[in-house]
């Protein structure tokens, strides 16, 4: 592949590759009405320490994107760094060649060097975007919100959260503590060389022991602040707010706590559910929630916005404040342990738009393997996942294991249609939780052909491993 591989046309001629990014990009958009995203390295304070992590930002240099359903993903990929890395547009379905993963089946882009992508958006919704490699650790990744034109004469603000775990400790330091210094695998340009942050705290589940919690962090964020100096969104009193948060912490599972506002979820990893009111949402590593929010009129009033980090004290989030109100210091730590997360939400939740009723052309059966004490994990099936076009496909995923994992399916979406063997038409999502020694059985109806990353979230669980693919026959 060329060094540039830009503008398909739009830029054709050696002209184009000699122009420095910042022309190339004026360039870009001027020509082709395209948007441009850069890779750079950036300095954040974490615990009054500076650390060296990675942005995503557009021109106007806000992190990630922000399109229209029905827009062209129309974009130009600067990579400003001397690292070579590759961009998941985690949430969208583009075609397998724009995916994102390393020699699947584009390589790595190389240092200072651009790629350009152009295919239909698709419908609206609440997505992210972040590196397939351990460089997604050091913060490479952002919010990439597909708006709907229809909410344009809705009377609600909009806030976006982005959480993630953050290490002081390179991602390859993190993975040689958990592994034990073993020999790393490869996968493409994922390079798993590199003792950090081993917890594997233990939990009970039916009387055995549950491993959660395997990476002790430095710190949780949202929107790169801890609560020791959080986010503070002004709002109106009285306004409705829909907040869209995007679990992009590499190793922890939340719980979303509302305090004293009473939400309502109305859509999970961009897809629209039947409401479900509480103040309590659990999300898992990927996944992303809206969550819709009516505020008090009476008094100007704070209202924390709190990530609770799975099964321990440790707490990350905003504050929305109205004019006027005063803001209580938060600590980043609680005084009880949060909950396990569960399947008692995904059983209650319900599509707004579920497929088509029809039975399954190909079943399978994925179990979900490891060994925590070696920290090697694996997907086993009985027979490859090979599809054809046009089928509708049902994988039953088992996990074998101790520990939770959140199994995500590149390139497609798919319907939740059973838990534990009991039949239902739940949630469509394209990331899942599967609890310890339980089962989920997801519906895919296989329309975009290529040869599919299908892993867990967890990132050391998918580099040690756990990783498979979802391929077409042709």
């Amino acid at each position: 592949m060329k060094r540039r591989d830009i503008l398909k046309g739009a830029l054709a001629g050696a002209a184009a590759f000699a122009l420095p990014s910042s022309l190339l990009a004026a360039a870009f958009t001027s020509q082709s009405g395209g948007q441009t995203l850069g890779i750079s390295r950036r300095t954040l304070e974490v615990n009054g320490k500076a650390a060296s992590v990675f942005g995503l930002r557009g021109a106007d240099g806000a992190p990630g994107l922000r399109l229209r359903a029905g827009d062209a993903f129309n974009v130009l990929l600067q990579n400003e760094t001397a690292e070579p890395t590759i961009i998941h547009w985690h949430g969208l379905t583009p075609p397998w060649s724009s995916d994102g993963v390393p020699d699947a089946p584009l390589p790595l882009i190389g240092a200072r060097a651009d790629r350009s992508f152009n295919f239909p958006v698709g419908e609206p919704g609440t997505h992210w975007m972040h590196a397939h490699t351990l460089q997604e650790q050091l913060l490479l990744a952002a919010p990439l919100i597909v708006a709907d034109p229809t909410d344009d004469a809705e009377d609600e603000q909009e806030v976006v959260i982005l959480l993630h775990d953050f290490s002081f400790s390179s991602p390859e330091e993190l993975l040689a503590g958990l592994t034990g210094g073993a020999a790393p695998m490869q996968h493409g340009g994922m390079d798993m060389s590199g003792d950090a942050g081993n917890a594997m705290a233990g939990m009970s589940h039916g009387g055995m022991p549950m491993d959660i919690n395997d990476i002790e962090y430095d710190a949780y964020l949202a929107n790169d602040r801890s609560l020791d100096d959080p986010e503070v969104v002004p709002v109106e009193r009285g306004g409705r707010v829909r907040v869209r948060i995007i679990n992009g912490a590499t190793g922890t599972a939340f719980t979303i706590d509302f305090g004293a506002l009473e939400g309502e979820l109305i859509a999970v990893d961009g897809q629209p559910v039947e409401p479900v009111s509480g103040r309590r949402f659990p999300m898992t590593m990927g996944q992303r929630i809206d969550v819709r929010v009516q505020l008090p009129r009476d008094l100007a009033s704070a209202f924390p916005i709190l990530a609770l980090r799975e099964g321990s004290k440790e707490r990350t989030g905003i504050i929305l404040r109205s004019a006027g109100a005063a803001v209580t210091r938060l600590g980043t730590a609680g005084d009880v342990d949060a909950p396990v997360l569960d399947l008692t939400l995904e059983a209650q939740l319900r599509a707004r738009v579920p497929f088509a009723s029809r039975l399954a052309d190909k079943t399978f059966d994925m179990a979900l393997t490891g060994d925590m004490a070696a920290y090697r994990w694996g997907l086993e099936t009985s027979a490859p996942l090979l599809v054809d076009k046009g089928d509708r496909v049902e994988v039953t995923l088992r996990n074998d294991t101790m520990m939770a994992h959140p199994m995500h399916l590149h390139g497609h979406r798919f319907q939740v249609v059973a838990i534990d063997g009991q039949r239902f038409q739940g949630a469509v999502r394209d990331t899942v939780l599967v609890p310890p020694m339980r089962s989920i059985t997801i519906a895919v109806d296989a329309g975009n052909p290529g040869k599919w990353v299908f892993h867990c979230h967890h990132l050391y669980h998918m580099a040690s491993g756990m990783m498979s693919t979802f391929a077409y026959r042709s």
